[in-house]
């Protein structure tokens, strides 16, 4: 007994691993395209599957596919859907233009899952159901590709938002626990007014908030199908009814928001709703980048920096300096998010090279987008479950560092003024007094006055200190 079958297409025949559900267009993708060792992801194996799927049910319907094939079909196809027989998605994502090799490689197994619903052996000659004629019936590589991205998107899009509002709330749930902290403020990264712990975290909660509307909206394109185009937007092979049908057959099968689309040429050619979504992904990151590096300033130290948040212990941080603590989970995400902006710019170099009626780059498209998610489902879950949560205040060292700080003279600028207030600032560097004691000892101010206007909890209220209400 042979390890392998021969099979057959327009270029000859193939010799396939024997018990291999996939055929000869796959086998020489295989061999043509050795390159990374990745395999498809399961948002793209998913949603190149269901419309398939919804294809054989759309023309049986129509009354185009015998009843028999098609219900092997949508047999075939359920079966991976729920998760059977995807060790045979094999073709690396670095592959033929647009996607063609991923399209005959989910026809094929489809195909030869179906024929043996229906009793055919793999070697089999008389093999009832074929890759191109049932499976891929009034589609193309060119529509079918675009609409497996928008799709496979849209699979994991709740789970992005939900895990983006999970970090988000925790963010939240720290800034009301810190709200009584007064601390300094740092712009520059030198000392500047008060500020409480409460609403410098707040600010990181609201930020990735506002991220989540972005990806809401960058998502909205996404559920405009091109599907019935076929090879150039105008529908050719395709049924009258094929667009419109598919589109709300998919809507049923998936549970997702789907919408015709108003010009299956632009959804061909265009890849900018891929490349817009990709981008509120990367403002995301860039977001995350920049909480990330925050609290690693604020946790830095802990005898040395500022120390005024911990992060939660997790690990040890040294392999030659006992006792040493890093903040393992900043760091990871600002590594997983540089990794996603990498994966940004790639879509974006693709979306813009595409020529006339089609984009080729949709491969690498449909890979980095769901690299994405899965490196921001995954880093953001970790990020916030063993360091967010975790997170304690160093309230002692978060007032301590207020209390010498000069720039809490800026709060006198209403009263004294601000070459006066510069003076006093100078004056208590200089000689390591606090600012209290130099304005009243300069004349600028009572002592009780200068006290009630440099009250700390009170500048972060913001309004003009040292001056009554209406006075």
């Amino acid at each position: 007994m042979t390890d392998f079958r021969i099979e057959k297409d327009s270029l000859g025949e193939v010799q396939v691993p024997a018990n291999a559900l996939y055929g000869a267009q796959t086998q020489r993708a295989v061999i043509n395209f050795p390159v990374s060792g990745l395999k498809p992801y399961p948002a793209f194996v998913w949603s190149m599957v269901m419309i398939k799927r919804a294809a054989a049910e759309v023309h049986k319907e129509l009354g185009l596919l015998d009843a028999k094939i098609a219900d092997a079909i949508i047999a075939a196809s359920e079966e991976i859907l729920n998760g059977q027989h995807r060790e045979h998605f094999v073709v690396d994502p670095f592959q033929a233009g647009a996607g063609t090799s991923h399209n005959m490689n989910v026809n094929e197994v489809i195909a030869n899952r179906a024929n043996q619903i229906l009793g055919y052996a793999l070697d089999d000659a008389k093999k009832l159901v074929n890759p191109n004629d049932h499976v891929n019936m009034a589609q193309s590589t060119n529509d079918t590709i675009p609409t497996a991205i928008r799709l496979g998107v849209l699979w994991r899009h709740n789970e992005l938002v939900a895990t983006l509002k999970r970090c988000a709330d925790a963010f939240a749930d720290k800034a009301a626990e810190w709200d009584e902290v007064v601390k300094s403020g740092r712009t520059h990264l030198q000392d500047a007014v008060p500020i409480r712990l409460g609403q410098e975290v707040g600010a990181w909660a609201k930020a990735i908030y506002r991220d989540i509307e972005k990806i809401e909206m960058a998502s909205e394109g996404l559920r405009r199908l091109g599907i019935g185009g076929t090879a150039n937007g105008t529908g050719l092979n395709a049924h009258a009814e094929y667009h419109s049908r598919m589109v709300a057959k998919l809507t049923a099968l998936t549970g997702l928001t789907l919408y015709e689309s108003d010009d299956l040429f632009e959804s061909m050619q265009s890849m900018g709703d891929a490349v817009f979504f990709s981008g509120a992904v990367r403002t995301t990151a860039q977001d995350l980048i920049r909480i990330a590096n925050d609290i690693r300033l604020l946790a830095s130290g802990p005898t040395t920096g500022l120390a005024e948040i911990t992060c939660p212990t997790v690990q040890p941080g040294s392999s030659i300096m006992p006792g040493k603590v890093n903040p393992v989970l900043a760091e990871m995400l600002n590594q997983a998010m540089f990794h996603i902006m990498g994966n940004d710019l790639t879509v974006m170099m693709a979306g813009q090279a595409g020529q006339l009626e089609l984009n080729v780059m949709m491969p690498i498209i449909s890979h980095n987008l769901n690299e994405m998610m899965q490196v921001m489902i995954g880093s953001v879950n970790a990020f916030t479950d063993s360091c967010v949560v975790g997170l304690i205040a160093n309230r002692e060292r978060a007032t301590g560092w207020l209390a010498r700080n000069p720039i809490l003279v800026t709060a006198l600028n209403p009263v004294i003024g601000y070459l006066k207030g510069a003076e006093v600032a100078k004056k208590s560097l200089a000689e390591n007094r606090s600012i209290l004691e130099v304005v009243v000892d300069l004349g600028y101010m009572n002592e009780d006055d200068a006290r009630a206007a440099l009250d700390a909890r009170k500048m972060t209220e913001g309004g003009i200190q040292g001056i009554a209400a209406g006075g």
